[in-house]
């Protein structure tokens, strides 16, 4: 992953694809995307989205989007427990 494009805004970005499948359209299938991508338009996604709904057979049921952004400030906790091994 492009440490420009983390600078850039980009988000690591899930995508849950279910669709029906082209033999048997009353079964779902599900498709796991994941791509560097900018919230909340998702353009990267949105174009991937095009190419399924214009060269793929399996139509498009729902998308299920998670996004995280990758650099984010350092975070401290105090350990509520402390435990020693030998």
């Amino acid at each position: 992953m492009s440490l420009a494009k983390q600078l850039q805004d980009y988000r690591l970005t899930t995508a849950e694809i279910l669709y029906r499948l082209p033999d048997h359209p009353e079964i779902l299938q599900t498709y796991v995307w994941q791509d560097l991508d900018i919230a909340p338009r998702f353009p990267v996604l949105r174009k991937f989205l095009d190419f399924w709904e214009t060269k793929l057979d399996g139509r498009l049921y729902q998308v299920r989007i998670a996004s995280a952004g990758l650099i984010q400030p350092g975070r401290f906790t105090h350990p509520a427990t402390m435990l020693h091994l030998h």
